[in-house]
């Protein structure tokens, strides 16, 4: 019999999982196993709570059923009965006894005790999802067990609002806070409590992979998501925990074979897994951890045998539009082997009533809510290319894929740049579940979420989008469809909850003007930050100091309202009440007074606190980022470059960051480091010019001069030339001579190291070099050498077409010579040489250095040019040049270069003496 009851087991366990994850199948088997007599009493009571909770019913399988009041016989609370006592010692006291793992004679009794306390958990769990997540927001009792728990005389008299304050309070992880105002807390305490006591107790007695619950796991993250999703900031512990259930979820369950030899009653394990890896992928993704996110969903799309990928078609986007254009087209399907089944109601999907809310909002757009693409009769040739090719066809979705084309978009989210691109980026996949005729209720509504989000930050789509959202809102608080209906795949999508929903709405109402409107929502949620912001933007502060200070006379203890206190008024001493209140617990406490001593300039002090903010809740990047601030202020780079670290950890698109951490690593000459920091930071912040500047003077520490001229292209482009670095563009010019030079002495003569005590004629070997070294050049350099000249001159071009410098001009000069035009590297050392004339020239030492070297290489060149065609013009140039010069500079006879002047005019003196008597 014991086989039996283990079958009944799994398939009671599947029936609470099949709750929240429909199977796709219409008629999914279920167990024709029978308990045996001895387990007939608690198989009853554990499938009285199932159908509960089948049926939605969670407060009659709660307070109603047979079960709870097993648990709690003989157990009565009083008026002098708290919250703390009843649920830290009562509850997993008697958790301990009704589960009795140490007097257990049979385990398959434990395993009936222990699914039923797990069922109990669930019920609690989902209850505290519909009030606050799913819907609709019912008047549910505060206490769960209230009729069970009450003593006869004294019903009612126990302040279940303060148990409901109590549980709150429980909830928050130390340093946290609550981001809005929910409902139930006592639910969500309840179940997460009967779940993890449950579990705990199996582990001791090493059972906790027995029939009937391997899924608690999985239920446990699910209870710690939700509880991380009420917080205001990402809690570390809460991150941990969540860490090692969902490992042990997928490890417990294991592979398909394995999830259908456990639940033999599956036709499609899929699905299950798939849910599971879309469920931790969102997780992660929600702590930052992109890359974990996609490797979940690759693991997702690959157990569902499912592929999608944008492509494009023709098609028309508004109404009066009369030419097809392109528009982009999610392509989806099954991978070869499979087809998409079609979508049965039974299983929890219901008709997609999205198209009746859009027909009531369609006149506040011309915009289409889905492109209408191009048929046959309107473009013949492009809709005949859809039909040929089958993928091309709008298909309906299986419920699971759906979500998975959701999550593409929460990819996109994370992974794109916040602009209108990243908008248009996941408009075809939330066009393409729109055009689904069923889908589930909560990926309906999420589906609409991001709809919203995109068509409010269009002009043209805004008023449709407040619309929408007003319907959204009511629809998501109000029936239909029932609870039970609502709670399928609620967990595989980053559903906002209902507060959150309604803030998200407020702040829409805000960004159109409807401040009003706004302010009634903030203060129902109360969303004092929110409401405070709304009263500075109407110039309202005095009222804003009034609404704190009333608040503060009911919760005086509530260091929140001291907080706001403090940000109103601008007076650090509302921040230490504070942390007196809190006893030194409230993380945003510390952040004030930290950012206050920031700006005093006392950043040793500002150091002390960050520390003391991040030490209660380490999973907040701008804290980090802002520690990294004050510690480089106060000169302690390490602990500055392990802040700034420790920011991108938690947040991969903070390009400030990045670029902070690409700067230390600049500082202690990490050259490697920087330079992967500094292109992390430029794929999120490509605005700024001074770090693509930073970013080419690693990029050449590197050696990878291609990306140092392309971020040198970038200064150009955003500073409309004006902000030159010629200190690194002789080091690239220095860099294409050396690999394009041969190791004779055309490397000396091309760098510019010739030397001009020899006498230079005509017919000198050292004229012939610079011509032939000039010809032969584009036949000595490799394809990477000549990309990097031509990169080079476009740059350089780029400098002279805005008026070039003498340097400019030096260095335009030289890469005529790498391409061997000697005649525009002469007109280019002309331009050089007249840029430094002047009337200061024959007073300025320095001046008359870089005027002189100038002029030596301008006439070295004059040469060359004369050797070609045997002509004397070049030469005379030269000479009248040199005869100029050295008149006006007696006032540097003794220097060395008015001396080097001097003997390039002997030099060239000879060779047109040189030229003179061959002719004669």
């Amino acid at each position: 019999m014991a086989a039996n009851d283990g079958g009944l087991l799994r398939s009671l366990e599947l029936r609470l999982l099949r709750c929240t994850l429909p199977s796709e199948c219409a008629q999914e088997k279920s167990s024709a196993d029978r308990c045996s007599v001895e387990f007939a009493e608690l198989y009853s009571l554990l499938n009285s709570v199932v159908s509960d909770i089948e049926a939605g019913d969670y407060v009659k399988a709660l307070a109603s059923s047979p079960a709870p009041i097993a648990l709690f016989s003989n157990v009565k609370i009083g008026i002098s009965y708290s919250a703390s006592l009843f649920y830290t010692e009562t509850l997993p006291e008697r958790v301990r006894a009704f589960l009795n793992i140490d007097g257990y004679k049979d385990s398959m009794e434990v395993g009936y005790k222990a699914l039923i306390l797990i069922a109990l958990g669930v019920a609690a769990l989902l209850a505290f999802t519909q009030c606050n997540i799913t819907g609709p927001v019912d008047n549910l009792p505060l206490m769960p067990f209230e009729e069970l728990v009450s003593s006869n005389d004294e019903a009612g008299c126990c302040n279940w609002t303060e148990w409901e304050e109590w549980a709150s309070k429980e909830i928050l992880p130390v340093g946290s806070d609550l981001c809005a105002k929910f409902s139930n807390f006592q639910y969500l305490f309840v179940g997460k409590t009967l779940l993890m006591r449950t579990r705990d107790l199996l582990c001791e007695g090493r059972l906790s992979s027995m029939d009937g619950a391997k899924s608690i796991t999985w239920w446990l993250a699910r209870s710690l998501f939700i509880q991380q999703k009420l917080l205001d900031e990402r809690s570390s512990s809460l991150f941990d925990l969540l860490q090692v259930f969902m490992h042990e979820s997928l490890t417990c369950l294991g592979t398909l074979e394995e999830i259908k030899d456990y639940w033999q009653e599956i036709e499609d394990p899929t699905t299950i897994m798939s849910m599971l890896h879309l469920e931790k992928g969102i997780m992660d993704l929600y702590y930052g951890r992109i890359d974990s996110f996609k490797h979940h969903l690759g693991s997702a799309e690959k157990l569902s045998n499912y592929n999608c990928f944008v492509s494009g078609a023709l098609g028309f986007r508004t109404r009066h539009q009369i030419e097809p254009k392109a528009q982009l087209r999610l392509v989806t399907g099954a991978k070869s082997g499979d087809t998409d089944a079609p979508i049965s109601n039974s299983v929890g999907i219901s008709d997609n009533p999205l198209r009746k809310k859009y027909s009531n909002t369609d006149e506040a757009s011309d915009i289409l809510v889905t492109p209408r693409f191009v048929t046959i009769a309107e473009h013949p040739t492009d809709a005949e290319m859809d039909n040929q090719n089958p993928s091309l066809v709008p298909s309906q979705l299986k419920a699971i894929h759906q979500a998975i084309v959701l999550a593409h978009c929460l990819c996109i989210e994370k992974n794109a740049r916040s602009d209108e691109l990243q908008k248009w980026e996941m408009a075809p996949y939330i066009e393409a579940i729109d055009s689904q005729d069923s889908s589930p209720f909560m990926i309906q509504c999420f589906c609409n979420i991001l709809r919203i989000r995109w068509e409010s930050s269009r002009g043209r789509t805004k008023e449709r989008a407040l619309l929408l959202m007003d319907n959204l809102v009511e629809r998501v608080r109000s029936q239909p469809p029932a609870a039970a209906d609502r709670l399928f795949y609620s967990f595989g999508i980053s559903m906002p909850l209902i507060p959150l929903l309604r803030k998200e709405h407020g702040h829409l109402l805000v960004s159109i003007g409807l401040t009003g409107e706004a302010i009634r929502i903030y203060e129902d949620l109360e969303l004092w930050d929110d409401l405070i912001l709304c009263y500075k933007l109407m110039d309202k502060k005095a009222a804003a100091v009034e609404l704190i200070k009333k608040r503060l006379t009911e919760k005086p203890l509530d260091s929140r309202f001291w907080c706001s206190l403090g940000d109103v008024t601008y007076n650090d001493s509302y921040y230490e009440k504070a942390l007196e209140v809190s006893g030194n617990r409230s993380a945003r406490a510390f952040h004030s007074l930290a950012r206050s001593a920031y700006n005093r300039g006392e950043y040793d002090k500002a150091k002390v606190l960050y520390e003391s903010a991040l030490a209660l809740n380490s999973m907040y990047p701008n804290g980090w980022f802002a520690l990294g601030a004050a510690a480089l202020k106060s000169k302690d780079v390490d602990k500055a470059l392990d802040a700034f670290t420790r920011s991108v950890q938690l947040d991969p698109d903070n390009g400030e960051s990045w670029n902070n951490i690409a700067c230390l690593h600049m500082i202690k000459k990490r050259n490697k480091e920087s330079f992967i920091a500094f292109k992390e930071a430029l794929k999120l912040k490509r605005d700024s010019w001074e770090m693509w500047e930073n970013f080419s003077h690693v990029a050449a520490d590197v050696g990878n001069y291609g990306q140092a001229m392309e971020a040198i292209q970038k200064v150009l482009e955003m500073t409309k030339k004006k902000r030159i670095d010629y200190v690194l563009l002789e080091r690239i010019m220095l860099e294409v001579e050396t690999r394009a030079s041969s190791p004779t002495d055309q490397r000396r003569l091309l760098n510019g190291d010739s030397n001009h005590s020899e006498p230079v004629s005509l017919k000198s070997n050292s004229a012939h070099t610079i011509e032939e070294s000039g010809s032969e050049f584009e036949s000595v350099i490799d394809g990477e050498t000549q990309r990097m000249r031509d990169t080079l001159g476009r740059i350089l071009k780029q400098i002279i077409q805005s008026g070039g410098t003498a340097e400019t001009w030096g260095l335009y000069a030289r890469w005529h010579k790498l391409k061997g035009d000697l005649a525009m590297c002469a007109e280019a050392l002309l331009k050089q040489v007249r840029s430094y004339q002047g009337a200061d020239l024959w007073k300025d030492k320095d001046r008359f250095t870089k005027f002189t070297r100038s002029s030596l290489e301008l006439c070295k060149v004059y040469q060359a040019l004369a050797s070609r065609g045997s002509s004397l013009k070049e030469l005379f140039t030269a000479e009248m040049h040199l005869k100029s010069s050295i008149k006006q500079a007696v006032d540097f006879k003794d220097t060395e270069e008015y001396h080097d002047l001097v003997t390039c005019l002997e030099n060239v003196q000879l060779g047109l003496k040189s030229v003179s008597s061959s002719v004669s």
